[in-house]
């Protein structure tokens, strides 16, 4: 995985995954935000939501890579990147793979469930039949003060 990055647009679409993350926040989930741009454009976000919708699979990435495959009605999303304000997990991982997700791009890391390096890098795996660019640590201080933010409110 890089650990450096500089494009103007990573940091864009970081801080747009940055403001959905802020809106499951505010409604009680815990705050992350995903985007998937294919293109140059967004066709597809979601934010935290298993609370609201009662689904343990309703995580940032899942709703993101959702709304994506309904706007370009295919469940492939060959070229597209997915932005998302914390590493993603196996579940995730695993979604990003079987849409063919192009390129993932995280913010913070988690050190109890990242599939990207943290506790797995599912990434890394050869066995599996599908891989993904990666870039983490993209606006990284940002994200991972929200989240600490927070998780101190409920503690």
């Amino acid at each position: 995985m890089a650990s450096h990055f500089d494009s103007d647009t990573d940091v864009l679409f970081m801080r747009r995954a940055l403001e959905l993350a802020r809106r499951a926040a505010a409604e009680g989930e815990v705050p992350v935000g995903a985007v998937v741009v294919l293109e140059g454009r967004v066709i597809g976000e979601g934010w935290n939501r298993p609370i609201a919708s009662a689904d343990a699979t309703s995580h940032a990435e899942t709703e993101a890579i959702r709304a994506a495959c309904r706007a370009l009605d295919n469940y492939r999303l060959t070229g597209a990147t997915l932005y998302v304000t914390l590493e993603p997990c196996a579940m995730c991982v695993g979604a990003m793979f079987h849409a063919r997700i192009a390129r993932v791009v995280f913010g913070a890391r988690d050190p109890k469930t990242g599939a990207a390096g943290s506790v797995i890098d599912l990434f890394a795996e050869p066995r599996l039949n599908h891989h993904a660019t990666l870039e983490g640590g993209v606006l990284a201080g940002e994200c991972g003060a929200l989240l600490r933010e927070f998780f101190a409110t409920r503690r």
